[in-house]
């Protein structure tokens, strides 16, 4: 309810050196300054300062906590809606027994997102830059920030909006032309122009969508699998790149039981890297717990790092694990160099099977290598730079579906011109356009959906 007044605690939980009690609404300045006591002369603050004082325990006046106090007044605030920021200091009580006494004044808990919420409700944001505020959270890369910072701004919106005011022009000429049938040359216009405008708006949404894949991972992270025979070296690999012992290394094969999953900044990506069991026959229920669970990692993988024992040549080469990743983007890493002699040249029967895909020689003991193998990655996904040339990106499934259907609407409204059919049918595809690209804003979308991601949103965000 817009009608309630919300508080959460807007900073991460235990210790630190400020903890935020965040309020909103329209009792935020009442329930604020019942607890609040000015150190100076100050009775009625104003609005966007900051002011020092003390939180009290209205039933004894006992001091809670020292804090620096904010009111600031709608509408030039996050929700639009008068908000109240009290700064504690950092620790886990004093941030807690505030946030008890502001419920306890009238406040209640806020729902996760809740605050970004209504500021989408109350229209200073649109939903798709209320989706780049937790974009920005959990950007790990310097990219992933730079997209984000993008669609807050309205990068996205900016251009899907374009997209929707050509439709909607062109759905009202088509309206009137349906309305007036007896002129014959106005439907005739009208044909052309609807022709013209769905194909260029379907070019530019193409343009769009071919951003997709790219977003997806500057935002996510690209999925790499980490697979190969027990004991070439992949748990090592994976700590080389990591720089530090995360997975248990030892001669034993089959050390590894699970998939181990840890996420490393790339030249400016964030791999999500899986540590998976190494692929064989076991008779070991652990183990082959462990495999299977490999095979799942692999099916789901972006990226494939085939782990070669460099001293084994084509023969350490996994038949089965070759099927798997016979339509997957793959790297292969010949490992174990540094036990080569210095002039041995690499497997010619490997490089046969490797094909067109780059192989990589490396040492994950010493590092040899492991510059060369992260420009491998990044020339094969991004063709070797990850700078963000295209001014918009497409960055989530949900948009990139949305704008997969207005352009299948799109594509129905072009066959029905050249079938010939009547406007009021190409109409109906019109608005079906329509109405998924305003589901990426958030001017038709369901309710449902809106609650659904405010509902991945932390609380007091």
């Amino acid at each position: 309810m817009l009608t309630d007044t919300i508080a959460a605690i807007s900073t991460p939980p235990g210790e630190g050196g400020i903890g935020i009690v965040r309020v909103s609404g329209p009792l935020a300045k009442v329930i604020g300054l019942s607890l609040f006591r000015f150190a100076g002369r100050e009775r009625e603050p104003e609005s966007h300062r900051l002011y020092f004082g003390r939180i009290l325990e209205p039933r004894d006046g006992q001091v809670v906590d020292e804090v620096l106090f904010s009111y600031m007044k709608a509408p030039r605030t996050y929700t639009r809606e008068d908000i109240v920021e009290i700064n504690c200091h950092g620790g886990i009580l004093p941030v807690a027994k505030t946030l008890r006494l502001v419920l306890s004044a009238g406040a209640r808990l806020a729902e996760p997102g809740e605050f970004t919420q209504r500021a989408f409700l109350n229209g200073r944001i649109d939903l798709a830059q209320a989706e780049a505020v937790i974009q920005i959270i959990r950007a790990r890369t310097d990219a992933a920030l730079k997209l984000g910072a993008a669609q807050l701004q309205g990068g996205l919106s900016g251009s899907v909006r374009r997209l929707r005011e050509r439709l909607l022009q062109l759905l009202v000429q088509v309206e009137a032309s349906i309305d007036y049938p007896e002129h014959q040359d106005v439907e005739e216009v009208a044909r052309e122009t609807i022709s013209r405008t769905v194909s260029e708006v379907l070019d530019q949404s193409s343009v769009l969508l071919r951003t997709a894949d790219k977003g997806r991972i500057l935002r996510e992270g690209l999925r790499t699998a980490i697979v190969g025979n027990p004991n070439v070296g992949k748990s090592s690999l994976l700590n080389a790149l990591l720089g530090q012992e995360r997975a248990i290394v030892t001669p034993v094969p089959g050390t590894t039981r699970d998939v181990l999953e840890e996420s490393i900044n790339l030249g400016g990506v964030a791999l999500v890297v899986l540590d998976t069991a190494g692929m064989r026959e076991t008779r070991d229920v652990v183990e082959s717990m462990g495999v299977l669970r490999s095979q799942e990692a692999l099916a789901s993988a972006d990226l494939v790092l085939l782990v070669l024992d460099a001293t084994a040549g084509a023969g350490d080469a996994n038949k089965e694990i070759l099927e798997k990743i016979a339509q997957k983007p793959c790297v292969f890493v010949l490992n174990k160099v540094d036990l080569l002699p210095a002039a041995d040249p690499v497997d010619r029967e490997l490089l046969q099977l490797a094909g067109q895909r780059p192989v990589v020689p490396v040492s994950a003991l010493t590092g040899q290598g492991l510059v060369d193998l992260e420009q491998a990655v990044l020339q094969l996904v991004f063709g070797g730079e990850v700078l963000m040339k295209e001014p918009v990106m497409i960055t989530s499934v949900r948009h990139q579906v949305s704008l997969q259907q207005a352009a299948d609407s799109l594509r129905e409204v072009q066959e029905a011109l050249q079938q010939g059919l009547p406007l009021d049918l190409l109409s109906i595809d019109l608005s079906a356009a329509l109405a998924a690209l305003g589901e990426i804003t958030g001017e038709t979308v369901h309710d449902e959906l809106v609650e659904e991601i405010f509902r991945t949103f932390c609380i007091g965000k």
